[in-house]
């Protein structure tokens, strides 16, 4: 499996809106890009993931720059406005919600399985943005890593939850290793902390012309 990002960018290239990015994603490790701006991870994330078409610069699947086939092999995961849990919802009720997008069982039952099975079964009534970092991240990946067809994940700006670099950075070699390749885009104030800390990472800033 190989996903790249090809220069893709956004708005006019004097004032992009996405300044152009580039990375690449294989099965031989996870990868991380720092995009900047504000929105910068949101859109890249988008792109990444088949659901933004870039203006400029393209993305591939195995070489492949077919959107559609991009769409349901790229899950999109705790990217904000589009998979991103409202604060609010209670843990089991989001477990629930991916459990039917994975064409699983959506139950109580079944949410609490999930739970118990990553350890997490006592924040079952507890709303989302109360699990610590780690956990969220990990049931969110673990979550869409099961729905149909799905090859690989985009993790878009786990940084703003707060809590060390190396777990999340940790969570996606661990998934990547089970077979399902993570791609983290986030700002470019991770780029520093995680310059040594993974040395697959492939990620990187796309030219600026």
């Amino acid at each position: 499996m190989r996903l790249e990002l090809v220069s893709v960018a956004l708005g006019p290239a004097a004032t992009p809106t996405l300044p152009p990015v580039s990375g690449v994603l294989t099965d031989e490790g996870p990868a991380v890009v720092a995009v900047g701006g504000e929105r910068g991870p949101l859109f890249a994330s988008l792109i990444a993931g088949g659901r933004l078409a870039p203006e400029r610069g393209s993305v591939l699947l195995d070489g492949s720059d077919d959107a559609a086939v991009l769409r349901r092999a790229v899950a999109l995961v705790d990217t904000p406005m589009v998979a991103e849990p409202a604060a609010a919802l209670p843990v089991a009720t989001v477990v629930r919600e991916e459990l039917v997008f994975a064409e699983r069982h959506g139950g109580r039952a079944d949410a609490e399985r999930v739970l118990a099975e990553l350890g997490l079964r006592r924040w079952l009534h507890r709303p989302i943005a109360d699990l610590p970092a780690a956990d969220r991240l990990r049931l969110l990946l673990t979550l869409a890593a099961r729905r149909p067809g799905v090859r690989a994940l985009v993790l878009t700006s786990p940084e703003r939850h707060g809590g060390p670099t190396a777990d999340w950075l940790a969570l996606a070699a661990e998934f990547t290793a089970a077979g399902t390749p993570v791609l983290v885009i986030a700002g470019h104030a991770v780029e520093a902390a995680t310059r040594f800390a993974l040395p697959v990472l492939t990620g990187r800033p796309g030219p600026t012309s």
